[in-house]
């Protein structure tokens, strides 16, 4: 299932979800199943050459944006970066294209509809190509990559060990 909102594992019988590990919930175990990962912002050289390319995410809200809704609350993905000084930052940008999935909002950003914030290594074949390329750079950090988690009061099942197991021995 693709759903980028949280479910309840308890309520939906699953023995585990992934989440990035910034987003696992206290009293949950997370094991790292993914290296880190991290956001950037990018565009198609056709909008560079239209609008510009902003020097800092404060120029953001002034440019066309591609946004994410997200489906655990309907709203839209606020843009976060981390200033040189290392100070968070978020920023809400606007724009008339919006997707609740990754790869449409990609995709515009191609069409040279908006700037987009993406994963990197969903990013890195339209980067290689020229489709896309990236700004902000010194504004996008890493963050702890996909972990699976489960509730630390669950037994777990005999198959849902061996997985844990072999997650571990890969680790």
């Amino acid at each position: 299932m693709n759903d980028y909102g949280y479910t309840d594992l308890a309520a939906s019988q699953c023995d585990a979800g992934v989440r990035y590990g910034d987003q696992v919930s206290d009293g949950m175990i997370a094991v790292r199943i993914g290296p880190d990962e991290r956001m950037i912002c990018v565009g198609a050289p056709g909008f560079y050459e239209t609008h510009g390319r902003p020097e800092t995410p404060y120029d953001l809200p002034e440019l066309p944006c591609v946004n994410l809704r997200l489906s655990n609350h309907g709203g839209l993905y606020a843009w976060e970066f981390e200033a040189p000084d290392g100070n968070d930052l978020t920023v809400k940008v606007g724009g008339q294209a919006c997707s609740n999935a990754i790869g449409p909002v990609m995709q515009a950003a191609i069409d040279v509809i908006g700037l987009a914030l993406v994963p990197e290594r969903l990013a890195a074949r339209a980067l290689a190509d020229g489709e896309l390329e990236t700004c902000l750079e010194d504004w996008c950090p890493s963050f702890p990559g996909f972990h699976i988690f489960y509730p630390s009061r669950l037994r777990a099942s005999s198959a849902f060990q061996v997985v844990l197991d072999a997650l571990r021995e890969r680790g």
